[in-house]
């Protein structure tokens, strides 16, 4: 295998469970050493794709690869170069969390003294008793097992589907210092969330999905090219010149005791030139603030939620 072999590679996946297309074409690649967001609400097609990749469903049509491995015939093979950890977590009731960890890792090389460090230090970050019954855990502490599981050893690729449901926001930040650093070790990782701000913080790409398909794909950069840019600037010249810019959009002003204030909307491919007319209006004061990911995702699925909120 070539080192620039995906570490995910999808292509024209189809998945139907009778009548329901749970994908409908998709295309997804993870290069190596990326850490890649895969975006959408329930029901997009998001866990069914991850249980392709696992082996866990076989899908209708198109491929889907792994190290440049079968998903289904190569199953045994990748799996042990592969973590994973799923939105919801079900463990063995009667054995406590650290035989839980133990046997969730149990196909790993374990007993050196670097190992036993590391799951040390694991148990400490996430702040997990070990010695408490699996029956007794909470949702997030159940989570918390899989991921102690999970970055215990090194691995070529994590699976992280919805990986921080239940946990608090300071674990949440555990989890993103771990993934960067799994990155930073060569790892590539695919990261399934709903919260958009963990994965503005961690991923390198981002695929948004609907009904079974990629609509949106590539680097944050790329994809804050597709929308637009907020502007909020003090001018002592006459705003006028900025309505006449086809680029400006919702133009807003006010008058302030620094001269007037200007709030608009830019197309992100014209802010250079929206610059330059702002310059030659005596700015005394400018802020430009990108889009978020959670208006990319928005100009996705704004209509979606519109529709529930109205139910």
């Amino acid at each position: 295998m070539s080192d620039n072999t995906p570490a995910v590679e999808i292509a024209g996946l189809h998945k139907s469970f009778g009548s329901f297309k749970a994908l409908n074409g998709l295309d997804l690649t993870v290069r190596p050493g990326q850490v890649a967001g895969f975006l959408g609400p329930n029901g997009a097609g998001k866990s069914t794709t991850i249980k392709i990749l696992l082996g866990l469903l076989r899908a209708d049509a198109g491929t889907a690869r792994l190290f440049g491995g079968d998903v289904w015939r190569d199953a045994v093979q990748l799996h042990k170069r592969i973590s994973y950890v799923p939105g919801d977590v079900s463990l063995w009731p009667n054995l406590t969390g650290g035989e839980c960890i133990d046997y969730l890792t149990r196909l790993k090389p374990g007993g050196t003294a670097r190992r036993r460090a590391r799951k040390a230090e694991l148990l400490e970050r996430f702040q997990l008793d070990p010695t408490k019954k699996a029956r007794t855990y909470s949702k997030g502490n159940r989570q918390k097992v899989a991921l102690v599981a999970a970055f215990l050893d090194e691995s070529d690729l994590y699976i992280f589907d919805e990986p921080t449901s239940g946990l608090d926001p300071l674990m949440e930040a555990v989890f993103t210092e771990y993934a960067r650093e799994a990155k930073a070790e060569g790892s590539s990782v695919l990261l399934s969330s709903h919260i958009l701000s963990e994965v503005e913080k961690v991923c390198d790409t981002v695929t948004i999905i609907r009904a079974g398909v990629a609509v949106e794909s590539g680097t944050l950069d790329e994809l804050r090219h597709l929308t637009r840019s907020s502007v909020v600037a003090t001018i002592g010249g006459d705003p006028s010149a900025l309505s006449g810019l086809q680029a400006v959009n919702d133009l807003e002003t006010s008058q302030n005791g620094a001269g007037t204030r200007v709030a608009f909307d830019v197309d992100n491919h014209a802010v250079g030139e929206v610059m330059k007319t702002l310059t030659d209006l005596d700015v005394h004061g400018l802020t430009v603030t990108p889009p978020s990911l959670e208006e990319l995702f928005m100009r996705h699925y704004g209509d979606v939620i519109e529709t529930e909120d109205a139910r």
